[in-house]
């Protein structure tokens, strides 16, 4: 079965046509997932959305967390973007990980939670210093609600500290960053395809 992967955008830019460099990089790894036969079908950008506060899957009448978390499980690979603010994930990032949290009392008959067999990688950008502290930051929190994390998961971009020039800024992709995608793209949709043959026992 085809491999299908959603992209989510948390930068803090809330209209979705405002240029986003989150999105130039979600767009790097979108042709280096193509090369392995897997569609990023749909960025999706979070602070567009009326994601409540809280810990269910459902914080009522309004709530736009039910629809994306139903959105996000219907794909084989998320691609979990954003932006480096003050050394960190973004706050809009941190609000999507925080409604996975039910997925830990959301398990089926054999202990697995919704995000079993499914595979998540960063496309992390900023002007300053903290991908891989953000990078940290999502990938143990995503496995802490099931999520399973393939070798070489973060494809990012940092710039001159306190600099102007942004990642969607750049006249051409730098070629390590061409090269990372690559290799995000081909070890998660090995893995993905691995898990969907193969699903985790419980």
């Amino acid at each position: 079965m085809a491999l299908k992967a959603l992209a989510l955008n948390c930068t803090l830019k809330s209209n979705a046509k405002e240029a986003s460099s989150t999105d130039t990089m979600i767009a790097v790894l979108k042709q280096a997932f193509s090369d392995c036969q897997v569609t990023i079908t749909e960025t999706v950008r979070a602070a567009a959305l009326d994601i409540r506060a809280g810990v269910t899957s459902d914080e009522g009448d309004g709530d736009a967390w039910p629809a994306l978390r139903e959105k996000i499980l219907a794909h084989d690979i998320l691609v979990f973007g954003g932006p480096i603010w003050m050394g960190q994930i973004s706050s809009v990032a941190k609000r999507v990980l925080e409604r996975m949290d039910a997925f830990l009392s959301e398990t089926d008959d054999q202990g697995r939670m919704p995000s079993y067999g499914k595979v998540a990688v960063a496309a992390i950008v900023g002007n300053e210093d903290g991908a891989h502290f953000s990078s940290a930051q999502l990938f143990q929190a995503l496995n802490d609600v099931g999520w399973t994390i393939p070798a070489v998961a973060a494809c990012y971009w940092v710039g001159e500290a306190m600099g102007s020039t942004d990642f969607k800024d750049l006249a051409t992709t730098p070629e390590k960053v061409t090269e990372t995608a690559k290799m995000v793209a081909g070890n998660a949709a090995h893995l993905a395809g691995l898990l969907q043959k193969n699903p985790y026992p419980g």
